[in-house]
């Protein structure tokens, strides 16, 4: 294609909620505003607003986290779902510490010279998971590219932690790229597990701003990596929306997941944490995930998980659920 074929976006006078030329994108910042620097750039359409996670079961998860010295995306990446999820004494745990050695463009996590690994918490994260009664337990972690291993026998340790603490629970991890190193993928996709996560994140045009020490192809290569040589586990990856990015170049990029190897898809619409973040371009509205949704089936894909609060750990079990219903003949 000559020219780039953008998803329609509405004037800045249409409100959120109603429908665009084509139904399906809300302006990501205030006209003018072409480096979203103005505060109200952070404001959200109504249709994308959720409320405060609070509660009696809300903080009795933030307490049983504390007293465990246990950390979650949820908080760190300032996830628009913790409210719902804490409700549901659910939370993904993010180990190896709360500071990241990459800064990437979209996300909160902080990123420091993190500490070294803390040898007690795969017990620590594994009695967590038992308290809570979880059935199916999502692991993350920072990148640890100070570690010689990215930190990939620790997240082995923490997940045969978890199975032996849960046995019949279906355990899911969401790793890092490791920096390439096959042999650390190799490591995770090794220890007891039943899903293999690793979010491509965006288009290859946009890792520059926003992914900039990661690399699109290392990334499919951990994807290929685990579903040619771990053929029982299920292999899942996800990606964000209104980042700038063109309906075309999703839909490349679902067929590049395909072909190395996915069997699982999340997309979700890209909120932006602070001005620090890199600006939404536009906020997607369902007749766009009904789109996306529609292509993944046409390519083949176990499941697509789409829509605009979806995060690769959300609702996870059910994903995988379904996954498993759409594999069977």
């Amino acid at each position: 294609m000559s020219k780039r074929e953008s998803l329609p976006v509405l004037s800045p006078e249409s409100t959120a909620g109603e429908p665009g030329p084509c139904g399906d994108a809300l302006p990501g910042h205030p006209a003018g505003d072409r480096f979203g620097r103005d505060r109200s750039a952070l404001r959200k359409p109504d249709f994308l607003k959720r409320p405060v996670g609070k509660g009696a079961a809300v903080a009795g998860v933030k307490h049983l986290l504390r007293s465990g010295g246990l950390v979650t995306v949820c908080e760190e990446a300032r996830c628009p779902n913790l409210g719902e999820c804490f409700e549901r004494r659910t939370a993904t745990f993010m180990i190896l510490g709360k500071d990241c050695t990459r800064a990437c463009g979209f996300c909160a996590v902080g990123t420091a010279r993190p500490k070294a690994p803390e040898p007690d918490e795969p017990l620590r994260v594994a009695a967590a998971a038992a308290s809570l009664g979880l059935s199916h337990v999502v692991v993350t972690s920072v990148n640890r590219d100070d570690l010689p291993d990215g930190g990939s026998g620790h997240f082995a340790a923490v997940m045969g932690a978890l199975r032996d603490a849960l046995p019949d629970a279906t355990l899911e991890v969401l790793t890092p790229d490791f920096c390439g190193d096959l042999d650390a993928v190799r490591r995770v996709a090794d220890a007891p597990i039943d899903v293999y996560n690793h979010n491509i994140e965006t288009v290859p045009r946009l890792y520059d701003r926003v992914r900039p020490k990661a690399r699109y192809a290392r990334s499919l290569e951990v994807l290929e990596t685990v579903a040619r040589e771990y053929p029982t586990r299920v292999v899942k990856s996800g990606l964000m929306v209104g980042l700038g990015e063109t309906r075309a170049e999703v839909l490349e990029l679902m067929a590049d997941l395909k072909a190395h190897g996915v069997q699982i898809v999340t997309i979700g619409q890209y909120l932006r944490p602070s001005l620090v973040q890199v600006p939404v371009a536009e906020y997607l509205t369902e007749e766009a995930y009904a789109g996306f949704r529609a292509h993944g089936r046409a390519l083949g894909f176990e499941h697509v998980f789409a829509g605009p609060f979806v995060r690769s750990s959300y609702h996870a079990a059910e994903a995988l659920l379904e996954a498993r219903r759409g594999a069977t003949p």
